[in-house]
């Protein structure tokens, strides 16, 4: 049995330093964007006094671009949802910083509660609705940065070109 221990066989941790990775000054993994979320919901001085809220549509804020995705704020009064729609070809996750939120989609209903966050990849047709009865406030990351919202009717599958939200 061999009895070295790792750091017998790495030596000392601190004369090892310079071999490590240096940390990436931007995310480029879908842990590293959703740790990059949680590091934002974490700090409500980076978002909580931008948000707003208005009672005949969804308000969002783009919190923050870096070299291949984007982050969102948006707030949700009761009742206000996203409509069917997907992400074009961005991935995202989707962090709730304040109340309450449903997202229904092709993996069912689910309720996403403050602190509660999931991936969707490019594709992924699904609504977010707020459904209690206070505000809600999330945060989105979206990489690559979103450029597109195809938006879905009920009944029929996709909306024509027409129809899909295209974003600043």
């Amino acid at each position: 049995m061999n009895s070295d221990s790792d750091l017998q066989i790495a030596g000392d941790l601190l004369e090892v330093l310079h071999l490590l990775a240096p940390a990436r000054e931007h995310p480029a993994t879908v842990a590293e964007f959703a740790g990059l979320a949680r590091s934002i919901a974490a700090d409500r001085s980076q978002w909580a006094h931008l948000v707003r809220y208005d009672a005949t549509t969804r308000w969002y804020h783009r919190l923050r671009t870096g070299p291949g995705y984007e982050v969102w704020l948006l707030s949700w009064v009761p009742g206000q949802g996203s409509g069917a729609h997907d992400h074009g070809a961005s991935s995202g996750v989707l962090t709730v910083l304040e109340g309450e939120l449903t997202e229904r989609g092709d993996r069912g209903t689910r309720t996403l509660g403050t602190g509660a966050q999931y991936v969707s990849v490019p594709g992924h047709v699904h609504e977010v609705v707020n459904d209690s009865l206070e505000p809600a406030v999330s945060l989105h990351v979206y990489f690559p940065g979103l450029t597109e919202m195809p938006m879905y009717g009920a009944a029929s599958g996709k909306t024509s070109a027409r129809d899909a939200v295209q974003l600043p």
